[in-house]
């Protein structure tokens, strides 16, 4: 019999290559859609020779759209952004890409989509990630009902940009800020008034290993049962992001002062960096920040998909070990 044929989209990103590496492992014959053939040639050796090959088209592209979905049996998409950018918005990557997908997927005959969307993702979330995010599910849905729809919590894994960006900022700040909402609560301490600071960093997460996330792919791929279904993908641990700094420092052999800041401070500063072209912080990630990012009551996980969850405390030191004192860089080991 001939090989099934998978396009997957995002094939290049963070998650993507997991995805793209495992469905090589099963001999199938893998499209990965890249803006840029050269983004995409470090997936060919995961391979055999002609096994993975790149198909050039912009997400924008109709046309190129049609190319990619041709002749596949299963479609993945992974994309996904977590700022704007100019060309790059949430309306068109988020809400309208996946319902795009599924039309032509749909006239084309594919067997099986499987969709990656976000824990969070709801029409009233206050973020226009969120709703971004539920929109595309919407969309999806109404056109392909049968798609597979994984909403991760926040990922983790060597080229995470979470605990990266920890380590990153660990290097050079003598603090690490830690969120709260509204006022502290004041107590006496004695004759005195202090501030009591333990909401800071309480926001709640529950990391999923990359690694999980690629094998509930393929479980949804392999398993007819799964069609229409959402599955939440997280950890076997939930953390307060309080917690996730600390475990990052304890992993980092670094010790750093956790400053409680308020969000509106967050807010205040992000709304001022909004104006500068590329900035990384947005009015939408205090918003993001605020929102608790746990698998809910009852929703069907990665149990579910017959994956077992990856510690966190397993994987973390095997790559966060980069930023200990007296190491070298991870951009100059790579240089």
């Amino acid at each position: 019999m001939t090989a099934p044929v998978v396009t997957v989209f995002g094939g290049t990103g963070f998650i993507g290559r997991h995805v793209v590496r495992r469905l090589a492992r099963r001999g199938v014959r893998i499209r990965v859609v890249t803006r840029r053939a050269d983004r995409a040639l470090y997936l060919k050796p995961l391979g055999d020779v002609g096994q993975i090959v790149p198909i050039v088209s912009r997400l924008g592209d109709n046309a190129g759209l049609v190319r990619a979905i041709e002749g596949a049996d299963w479609v993945v998409n992974l994309v996904g952004i977590l700022t704007e950018r100019p060309g790059q918005k949430f309306e068109d990557v988020h809400a309208r890409l996946p319902g795009r997908i599924a039309a032509i997927a749909k006239a084309a005959g594919v067997k099986r989509i499987v969709h990656l969307s976000s824990i969070g993702a709801a029409p009233d979330a206050s973020s226009a990630y969120a709703r971004s995010k539920a929109a595309g599910e919407r969309a999806l849905r109404e056109v392909f009902p049968e798609s597979t729809v994984l909403r991760p919590s926040v990922v983790f894994g060597p080229e995470d940009g979470f605990f990266n960006m920890l380590g990153s900022i660990s290097r050079v700040a003598p603090a690490l800020p830690i969120f709260f909402s509204g006022l502290p609560r004041i107590e006496l301490d004695g004759i005195f008034p202090r501030p009591n600071f333990a909401k800071a960093g309480a926001t709640r997460m529950q990391p999923v290993y990359v690694g999980d996330v690629a094998d509930a792919a393929l479980a949804a791929l392999d398993d007819p049962k799964t069609a229409g279904q959402t599955y939440e993908l997280g950890g076997p641990a939930i953390y307060s992001y309080r917690g996730l700094v600390e475990l990052a420092l304890q992993v980092i052999e670094r010790h750093r002062c956790l400053v409680p800041v308020p969000f509106f401070a967050l807010e205040a500063a992000a709304f001022v960096a909004s104006a500068i072209p590329f900035s990384p912080l947005t009015r939408d990630i205090p918003r993001l920040m605020k929102a608790h990012n746990v698998v809910g009551s009852g929703a069907l996980g990665l149990a579910d998909l017959g994956v077992t969850p990856t510690a966190l405390e397993l994987v973390l030191p095997t790559y966060l070990h980069v930023y200990r004192a007296g190491r070298v860089s991870r951009r100059a080991t790579q240089a």
